[in-house]
């Protein structure tokens, strides 16, 4: 039987592919294109255009806060922030509460 697959993201080419896995051998992905390495974001990531760089700001900020896309049982990854205005709303929220990014970026509503 093969191996689910996941998703793995190289920001400077803003391209996600397909890849089995990581399993306890876990080695290093590269890039196919300009050989730096691949972020492991997960198997609920849906990639956006390659075109739409406000989106990849998005998920750029998302990724170096520390926040995947990795499914979680039957509710998927949860919420993510989808557009720049939405971004700067929880990092505020985050820096006025001291609520650590992460968290406040992961924030359905903000209170």
């Amino acid at each position: 039987m093969a191996h689910a697959k996941t998703s793995f993201v190289c920001l400077p080419c803003r391209a996600s592919y397909k890849q089995a896995h990581p399993g306890l051998g876990h080695h290093d992905r590269s890039c196919p294109r300009c050989a730096e390495p691949l972020i492991h974001v997960g198997s609920a990531f849906a990639a956006p255009p390659r075109r739409d760089t406000a989106a990849w700001r998005v998920l750029t900020l998302l990724l170096h806060a520390g926040l995947r896309f990795h499914k979680s049982c039957c509710d998927g990854p949860g919420y993510r922030p989808r557009t720049l205005s939405e971004v700067r709303a929880r990092k505020a929220y985050a820096r006025a509460t001291g609520e650590p990014l992460a968290r406040a970026l992961a924030r359905y509503d903000l209170p």
